[in-house]
């Protein structure tokens, strides 16, 4: 017996990924040598121990004052990373428009993620005019540079048509570049634009292939959406457990009107299952929330 539960639909959230760097075993003392001397790219290396603090204390300060000598030098890296902690006030007094400046002289250089952050700058205003058309100008040097949020945010716009003509195929297309690469969020929407048939054919088994890649990496709309489809029998046989299961995990990650929704339908499937079913599938969740507790 299925169970009727309507799934979610278009979710744009613009990307902005964190401030990181790679991990490192230990300062080279000759590192810290090569960067008094004026090596720009010893600096750069000494701010991100700074900045990331895992071989030294934490210290937004000093990973300034290291950026910065790399930065007037012209490395691209080092702006980049100077720009994001103007950005944030990290070390440094918060001035969106010198992170303005400095995500322009790196992504000038082609630093992707430079040209990432100028884009989201531009995408929202924030130290430069809201310009959407600079902001999809920006993505798409970095989405041809591969980095996945730079995709997933030029196929928003594309799809909402913000900036650039409305193309529901090229949002697709970019959706499943970034999806590929593992971004949930750009899996989510792909397996969206799936389920209506929007831009690609509609193919309710891809549609929860992607929300299901979307789902494991603990998207709660993914698992909303996944979990009506197994209660719809909508791209899979009907699964009452699965569908349990899955509309149990977005309901304990939600909180607020979305919550209520997710509880409202597990608890609609749940009264279709019989008492053996609902307690193997209760002991599923709470496994499934411990392992990812670890």
């Amino acid at each position: 017996m299925k169970v009727v539960i309507p799934r979610l639909f278009l979710v744009c959230v613009f990307v902005l990924p964190m401030f990181c760097a790679a991990q490192k075993k230990g300062v080279d003392p000759k590192l810290v040598a090569k960067a008094k001397a004026g090596d720009a790219q010893a600096q750069t290396a000494l701010g991100v121990a700074y900045a990331d603090g895992t071989v030294v204390s934490q210290d937004y300060a000093q990973a300034a004052t290291w950026f910065k000598k790399a930065a007037d030098q012209g490395n691209a890296q080092a702006q980049d990373h100077l720009g994001r902690l103007y950005e944030t006030g990290s070390g440094v007094q918060q001035d969106d428009g010198k992170a303005a400046l400095l995500y322009r002289r790196a992504a000038e250089q082609n630093l992707a993620s430079a040209q990432l952050h100028l884009g989201l700058l531009y995408q929202h205003g924030v130290g430069v005019p809201e310009n959407p058309a600079l902001a999809a100008g920006w993505y798409r040097k970095a989405a041809l540079l591969g980095v996945p949020e730079a995709e997933y945010n030029l196929g928003t716009m594309y799809e909402r048509g913000i900036g650039v003509p409305q193309d529901y195929a090229q949002a697709a297309d970019l959706y499943r570049r970034a999806a590929d690469k593992g971004d949930a969020d750009a899996q989510f929407n792909l397996g969206i634009l799936y389920d209506n048939g929007t831009g690609v054919p509609k193919n309710y088994m891809a549609a929860a292939a992607w929300y299901e890649k979307a789902a494991e990496q603990g998207l709660p709309r993914a698992q909303f959406n996944l979990g009506s489809m197994y209660a719809n029998g909508q791209g899979t046989p009907v699964n009452l457990p699965e569908a349990y299961f899955w509309l149990s995990l977005s309901a304990k990650t939600w909180s607020g009107s979305r919550q209520d929704q997710a509880e409202h339908a597990r608890d609609l499937v749940a009264q279709h299952m019989s008492a053996e079913d609902l307690e193997a599938a209760k002991q599923r969740v709470a496994k499934w929330l411990a392992e990812r507790k670890k």
